[in-house]
């Protein structure tokens, strides 16, 4: 594939699912929910891709996490079209996405909700979140406490996540 067809090719896949996650996110906010992917629906779109897993709820070391993501970044030139990046949170890794801690395990925990703006800023260079719904499930969590954000969605299991995205060609980190 020449230089030329191999930017036509990544431009289309760009455009596509750049449309996708707008649909979907439309979807979305016009429901107030998160929208839920497939572990099919789970693509790697860029030559480089890494997932942070996020299963603990250490805030300094989330924020070690949302500093290495960072970097990340900017070693590539914050280019999204050289680099895709996700967290796979579950466990207490989900409560940095939540808009309330009321009602949950970590309800004493407003340091965790401090952190999210630092998350939006890595979202303008293109880092998404998955969320466990398995998590959702056994702690009984009220969905809608996650923060309405186009960068976030459910997934079946963040484990399962993890492992399907290491087989589709992302390369695994765990800040800790």
């Amino acid at each position: 594939m020449s230089d030329i067809d191999r930017r036509l090719h990544l431009d289309r896949r760009l455009l596509l699912g750049g449309l996708t996650l707008a649909a979907s996110a439309s979807a979305a906010s016009a429901t107030g929910a998160t929208p839920a992917l497939s572990l099919a629906e789970l693509k790697k779109e860029a030559d480089i891709a890494c997932l942070y897993h996020c299963d603990f709820g250490e805030t300094p070391r989330f924020q070690q996490m949302i500093t290495n993501i960072g970097n990340h970044y900017s070693a590539h030139g914050n280019n999204p079209l050289e680099l895709q990046l996700a967290i796979v949170a579950h466990g207490a890794g989900v409560k940095f996405f939540l808009e309330t801690l009321e009602g949950t395990p970590w309800q004493n925990d407003a340091a965790a909700l401090g952190v999210f703006d630092r998350v939006t800023a890595q979202a303008s260079n293109g880092l998404r979140v998955h969320l466990c719904d398995i998590t959702f499930q056994r702690l009984n969590l009220d969905r809608a406490k996650v923060r309405k954000a186009a960068f976030i969605s459910f997934v079946p299991s963040g484990v399962a996540t993890v492992a399907a995205l290491q087989s589709k060609g992302f390369a695994y980190l765990k800040v800790g």
